[in-house]
């Protein structure tokens, strides 16, 4: 892609930006979700990526959502004009609809006002036939109570937590109150779809003014951990990565450093970076970045390009239901 020695935000385009593990602490945490798998720790990374473009996107498409921390952290620090989020699963979806919908105040009302004790809780998420609304919050309760901040059937509760706190232990209601009532400022921004990602970019994929931040809910040698907080967790990688080479405009691309990916990037002429990343045990390890041009990250020391030698993994392939 020609065009990269001009950068539109030369000022996110600096050595201290570079792609190394991240205290996912100093990232401002836009995001109301909470969840092992989550892209926070990616946020320097994308910010240095959209620096490194000679043209302002005039969209980010976001197909596997999930909490959208890329997307909202395009929002609201300007680098982007709207970003289309898509997110299949429909409790996820709730609370996306709920906000673009006008009912983030709401939200933000009710969290405050909620006496949590496990036993409010459980009857909360218990309830059926519940509005939209009234749907998200039950949403909020559950990626905040329950282990992990997993949704999908059979997650308990919160044992220990933080401090022995337990099911309050990821209860802040003032902060989560205050990301609802911010998520106003940007909400007449977000085109939010309950749609199958893959078609989504599919739809967009000629526009050469828009981007693709794509983080799908790959299997890698079983469920990624934090994963499970989708129940549509396995995808048909290969037609990801065909739709992906239609794109006419730029995309990121995140996945596990497995070797069955690495060949299909290959297959399809893409390039890939391996960068380091820190995991919820705090473990240092390695994120495979594929892309159409990936020169820009070149520069960062911590930075390499992948290669072969990786132990092989096994995936599922399943065209989301």
């Amino acid at each position: 892609m020609s065009g990269r020695q001009t950068y539109l935000f030369p000022d996110l385009y600096q050595e201290s930006d570079a792609p190394k593990p991240v205290n996912v602490a100093s990232i401002p945490q836009r995001s109301p979700f909470r969840y092992p798998g989550g892209k926070t720790w990616f946020v320097p990374t994308f910010r240095a990526w959209i620096g490194s473009l000679y043209f302002k996107p005039k969209a980010l498409i976001e197909p596997f959502a999930g909490g959208g921390i890329i997307s909202l952290t395009g929002l609201f620090e300007q680098l982007i004009d709207c970003a289309v989020m898509v997110e299949l699963d429909e409790e996820v979806a709730a609370v996306w609809l709920a906000v673009v919908k006008g009912h983030a105040e709401w939200l933000a009302k009710r969290i405050l006002e909620f006496n949590l004790t496990r036993e409010s809780v459980s009857h909360e998420i218990s309830k059926t036939d519940v509005s939209l609304r009234e749907k998200a919050f039950q949403t909020i309760l559950k990626n905040r109570t329950l282990h992990g901040g997993i949704l999908a059937d059979g997650s308990g509760f919160i044992k220990h937590g933080e401090s022995g706190k337990g099911i309050s232990s990821r209860w802040y209601p003032t902060t989560l109150a205050r990301r609802f009532t911010d998520l106003n400022l940007i909400a007449d921004r977000i085109d939010f779809r309950q749609e199958d990602g893959i078609e989504v970019i599919g739809q967009y994929s000629q526009q050469s003014d828009v981007v693709f931040f794509i983080d799908p809910p790959y299997t890698a040698g079983g469920k990624r951990a934090g994963r499970r907080l989708y129940r549509h967790s396995e995808i048909d990688h290969e037609r990801l990565f065909a739709i992906c080479e239609s794109i006419e405009g730029d995309f990121l691309m995140t996945y596990d450093n497995a070797e069955e990916v690495k060949a299909m990037a290959r297959s399809h002429g893409f390039q890939m970076r391996l960068i380091p990343m820190t995991n919820t045990h705090h473990a240092t390890m390695e994120e495979l970045v594929i892309g159409k041009e990936l020169s820009w990250m070149d520069k960062y020391p911590r930075v390499q390009e992948a290669k072969a030698g990786y132990k092989k993994r096994s995936f599922t392939k399943r065209s989301p239901s």
